[in-house]
């Protein structure tokens, strides 16, 4: 694959945003036990268990939701002892995938969700002029004909996305009913 900045050499797959959001971690799980249905010849593919206390728990999160605290002021905070987990956490998903916005960050991240929303099998981008996303999404949408796959886009013209697919260079979140 090749994309507007290169060819994409590592990807991460995350499950467990949530912690009670269980197709992502069962994916994850059986990824991480047995990974060859995902691995490419020239890419790096790492399914991540984003929250493991709040799987443990079976609960959206610890202390606040992950999937909000990839800004700038929550990953540059002082590690202290009553750092929230899920703000440590993010601190140490932006050094094993980021950091956020540099070159060295992963080229994609999929986060994958559950929603008890009837969305069916939905991709959500944040970026309507991600080249890459775009195609990708294209690609996934005829691979998956005739089922429906449905795209949101939730570009905003000044917010700064924080969620834990924005540390990678395409993010791309998978929600499923």
């Amino acid at each position: 694959m090749s994309s507007p900045c290169g060819r994409v050499r590592r990807v991460g797959l995350f499950g467990g945003t949530h912690g009670n959001e269980l197709s992502g971690v069962l994916l994850v799980r059986h990824w991480q036990r047995d990974g060859a249905e995902i691995q490419r010849a020239g890419v790096e593919v790492k399914p991540f268990l984003t929250n493991p206390r709040a799987v443990e728990r079976c609960t959206r999160y610890i202390d606040c939701d992950l999937n909000r605290v990839f800004d700038p002021q929550s990953l540059g905070r002082p590690v202290v002892e009553d750092i929230p987990y899920e703000v440590r956490r993010a601190q140490e998903i932006n050094h094993i995938f980021g950091p956020k916005g540099s070159d060295d960050a992963y080229d994609l991240i999929f986060d994958l969700h559950n929603t008890t929303s009837n969305m069916g099998g939905t991709i959500i981008l944040e970026n309507s002029r991600d080249d890459f996303t775009i195609q990708m999404v294209h690609y996934i949408k005829n691979a998956l004909a005739p089922e429906p796959c449905p795209v949101l886009l939730i570009e905003h013209p000044s917010l700064k996305y924080a969620t834990t697919r924005s540390v990678a260079k395409h993010p791309v979140g998978k929600y499923q009913t």
